[in-house]
């Protein structure tokens, strides 16, 4: 069975809201691979913004122009970052575009400067870094931004764990460096003193399973399943990482659990046609 096959399920439950639930995600329209901003082999905010800016209505584009124009003329910090963030919602909410939002979040966060909006920021980007089938020039772009005001936050704050965790993310996922033990080790520096921190152990998780090392994956899973018995996100994973390392009969058993935590009508018959293909 072909990767992309087996990872139909997760990418349904994440589509329709069941599993990811810490941050808003591109649409398909965003990250398909033969959109104009990610077919090379790098993207930049500008070039991100400039393709999401193509697609809006006239009404869309004024709306745009007038913030945009409030922006530059902002005669304070306190107005920059006030309008940045208006930017931001801009994106989000009414054209409903995800990297302008992220970049004008990004932006934001660095002219205010503080732990709060760095770290809140990065996670904006580290949720849609962690999610499948974005193009890799994407997670590069997401990553490095990440990156960044990961560095500054630990500057600020160096105990905070949540930030260290991401920051090691940003290398597991990225792309942005071809050594991943670079992330790792700096996930571990915080799940190896806390064993209790499931969200590095899943970010362990997730990279094993990215890796290949399904069963060291799969372990890190029941880890957090042990301990957060309704993490629909940890079960999947898991059910993959079986069905990946050609543990057919695990695999359904968690499928077969997702399945009872599942009240959405299309994610449930998604499921049953995993199970059904893995019984025959």
């Amino acid at each position: 069975m072909k990767k992309s096959q087996i990872i139909v399920v997760s990418i349904a439950l994440i589509l329709l809201g069941s599993l990811y639930l810490w941050a808003p995600r591109f649409k398909k329209s965003e990250t398909t691979p033969n959109s104009p901003s990610t077919e090379n082999q790098s993207v930049t905010s500008k070039s991100l913004i400039d393709g999401a800016k193509v697609n809006l209505s006239a009404d869309q584009k004024l709306a745009l122009l007038s913030i945009e124009n409030q922006l530059n003329s902002s005669k304070t910090s306190r107005d920059s970052i006030f309008n940045t963030k208006q930017l931001a919602r801009y994106w989000a909410d009414s054209a409903k575009r995800m990297a302008p939002y992220l970049y004008y979040t990004y932006s934001a966060a660095l002219l205010e400067n503080s732990e709060k909006s760095l770290t809140f920021a990065a996670q904006q980007l580290i949720d849609n870094l962690i999610a499948p089938d974005a193009p890799p020039a994407l997670l590069s772009w997401m990553a490095s931004n990440a990156k960044v005001l990961l560095e500054k936050a630990l500057v600020i704050n160096p105990n905070n764990d949540t930030a260290t965790i991401n920051l090691g993310a940003c290398y597991l996922f990225g792309n942005i460096s071809d050594n991943p033990m670079q992330g790792i080790l700096k996930v571990k520096q915080v799940v190896d003193k806390n064993p209790h921190n499931m969200y590095g152990q899943i970010i362990l998780a997730l990279g094993g399973k990215k890796s290949g090392q399904f069963d060291k994956a799969a372990e890190r899973f029941l880890i957090v399943i042990k301990e957060q018995p309704s993490n629909l996100e940890a079960m999947v994973n898991l059910a993959e990482c079986y069905e990946l390392s050609n543990h057919k009969d695990k695999a359904i058993e968690w499928y077969t659990k997702v399945r009872t935590l599942v009240n959405i009508p299309e994610a449930k018959e998604a499921i049953n046609k995993r199970i059904q293909e893995l019984k025959k």
